[in-house]
């Protein structure tokens, strides 16, 4: 099974494209993970400079943010139209509200299964606090109402948002990662989505729960006899990025942290 790992372009966004690229390529990153400017020129043209970089593209959907449902559901139609005509493998979306009902949620999956039907292009929906899938027993109940959703496992946030590494949630964990088509693998806490660093022994806990998860995701792909896996090493900049209280300065180097987190993956299941 081949793993396919992807950066994201959050963190270096203010950096140029182009130099983005060549980072991503000297790092040993597969593809990059990143949304796209709605505007058809800037994105075709950025969409093209991936390719012409031979690597691999995961759209990224996050900024369909407007409250009131209808216009809601039209901003994402057109954010989902707008990253699929750039050709990725799938589009990582992060769908609804944490406060729309079950039946306005199921509705913006209706319209992304109806796109990803059009387009050829994939949608999987991923596991973030304000979403639809803000916490794992909320998430449990999606996936038992609407077994054939594919979701990106970002398990960091719930941690958050159960204060608890999710010990006596089992069976809502064990239905994620069984949905799962995409991991974002970044280390979340009891009371945050990303420890300040996962390589100091402070957070080898928190480390070590993610990693049997991330562990048991990549064995039911074996089982399953997928060919492929998509992960994004995802430690954030600020302020997911913890900075010192007194200059505002982070505290570790994001870009370190996620190439890190890749080449750790990388040894622990290509080994």
């Amino acid at each position: 099974m081949k793993l396919l790992f992807f950066c994201p372009l959050w963190g270096s966004e203010f950096i140029p494209f182009k130099q983005f690229l060549e980072n991503v390529c000297r790092a040993g990153y597969d593809g990059v993970e990143m949304s796209f400017s709605l505007d058809p020129k800037e994105r075709d043209e950025k969409a093209s400079m991936v390719k012409s970089a031979g690597l691999k593209l995961v759209a990224q959907h996050w900024e369909t943010v407007v409250h009131e449902f209808e216009a809601h559901k039209q901003q994402y139609e057109n954010r989902l139209r707008n990253l699929a005509a750039t050709q990725p493998l799938f589009i990582n979306s992060q769908t609804g509200k944490d406060f729309y009902t079950y039946e306005q949620n199921s509705a913006l999956f209706e319209l992304a299964e109806r796109i990803a039907d059009e387009t050829g292009v994939p949608v999987v929906h991923e596991t973030h606090r304000g979403k639809w899938s803000f916490a794992a027993h909320i998430t449990k109940d999606y996936l038992v109402r609407l077994p054939e959703l594919k979701i990106t496992l970002d398990i960091s946030h719930w941690c958050a948002t159960a204060e608890s590494f999710l010990e006596d949630q089992q069976e809502a964990v064990d239905l994620a990662i069984a949905a799962a088509g995409h991991l974002h693998a970044r280390v979340g806490y009891t009371e945050g989505p990303q420890v300040p660093d996962p390589r100091i022994p402070n957070w080898e806990n928190a480390l070590n729960a993610h990693l049997a998860w991330w562990d048991q995701f990549i064995l039911r792909n074996k089982q399953s006899g997928n060919s492929a896996v998509t992960i994004t090493p995802e430690f954030g900049a600020p302020p997911y990025m913890v900075l010192h209280p007194a200059t505002g300065v982070p505290l570790v180097d994001q870009w370190e942290i996620n190439v890190w987190m890749m080449e750790t993956l990388r040894g622990r299941y290509m080994n």
